[in-house]
């Protein structure tokens, strides 16, 4: 198995991904809007997946928060709130976030179960900083590592309720970035003493099943390296101090806050201890070039994967729309109760 996760480039697959896929075996793939038109489409999609690869629990992931990261979108599915929407209603009341937070989550994972989606990157466990760029933003449950811990919780419990796998994000944290790593290299100079609020949520959901890397330098660390290509953030912080023992894959290894060819930032991730690569953009040149430097997916790796995936159950197409309008209808009478709108 090639210890990466592709993306494909629409609604269908090539000839061309359909071959390479079969020969190259990736650990999972991910969806983006360009391959979501229908819930019916997207079945057909992740079903082939799934027969391509006999593997009624393959890895098959998307980013839907809710708010401007959607890849689902209305009208054909329900418009989320962000998720910052939930840290307003904790402040007036605490369990009604929590339960907010787990009916969204699931009408969420009822959604992607439904299309045959067994995992979102969701929840995020970044803390909000002063003066950060927004790239987190109201993506984030708050600027308290206690609350953004009890809401992550509660978001992987509504998740796994609808049989849909959650990836923490973004390890060990990019709530102080300055810059959008998207398009540059964030640089974190706080203290040791300074990160530890950082790392408080990860650590409080150290036993999550997955995890996506942080592309953001800490200096404190490893001055020479974003967390994802850091043996020594992977292995004392991430594995170590926080104790993290779940899949462990990259953020997109295309984005700009890495440099070098894509099959080179790749290996180093990988070197450096990710378990699996994030490869978003089906550029089949650079999902070749993976595949061709990579070694085989670890055997840890594997039994990591294993094991988050066992809490995925999605293989068999069903419906269960009154169950996701009556989460959405819970969620929004917690949110009206405490006045707050989505």
């Amino acid at each position: 198995m090639t210890p990466s996760i592709f993306g494909m480039s629409g609604l269908t697959l090539t000839d061309a991904e359909r071959a390479f896929f079969r020969a190259s075996d990736p650990a999972g793939y991910i969806l983006f809007g360009r391959n979501c038109e229908s819930a019916a489409q997207m079945r057909a999609l992740t079903d082939e997946l799934r027969a391509l690869h006999g593997r009624d629990d393959l890895l098959i992931l998307i980013d839907q928060e809710g708010g401007r990261v959607t890849r689902m979108k209305p009208p054909v599915w329900p418009k989320y709130p962000p998720q910052g929407v939930f840290d307003r209603l904790y402040d007036v009341a605490p369990i009604s976030a929590m339960e907010a937070v787990r009916c969204n989550a699931r009408a969420i994972g009822l959604d992607l179960a439904e299309a045959g989606v067994s995992s979102d990157a969701l929840p995020l466990l970044d803390v909000r900083q002063e003066g950060a760029h927004d790239v987190i933003g109201d993506r984030a449950y708050g600027h308290d590592p206690a609350r953004v811990a009890a809401l992550g919780r509660s978001c992987l419990q509504g998740l796994a309720d609808a049989g849909v796998v959650g990836i923490v994000k973004h390890m060990p944290g990019h709530g102080r970035a300055l810059c959008d790593s998207h398009k540059d290299l964030p640089k974190v100079c706080a203290s040791e003493e300074e990160l530890a609020t950082d790392l408080a949520p990860f650590e409080t959901l150290k036993d999550a099943p997955m995890a996506m890397s942080a592309h953001v330098v800490f200096e404190a660390w490893d001055a020479d390296h974003p967390a994802t290509q850091s043996a020594t953030v992977i292995e004392n912080i991430i594995r170590g101090r926080i104790g993290f023992d779940g899949l462990l894959m990259t953020d997109d290894i295309d984005m700009e806050a890495l440099s070098g060819t894509i099959p080179e930032r790749s290996a180093a991730a990988i070197a450096a201890g990710c378990d699996v690569v994030l490869n978003c953009w089906a550029k089949m040149d650079d999902m070749e070039g993976i595949a061709e430097v990579l070694p085989e997916m670890t055997a840890k790796a594997r039994e990591r994967l294993d094991a988050a995936m066992k809490g995925a159950n999605v293989a068999c197409p069903f419906e269960r729309a009154e169950e996701r309008e009556a989460a959405i209808a819970k969620r929004d009478e917690l949110l009206a109760a405490a006045g707050v709108t989505a």
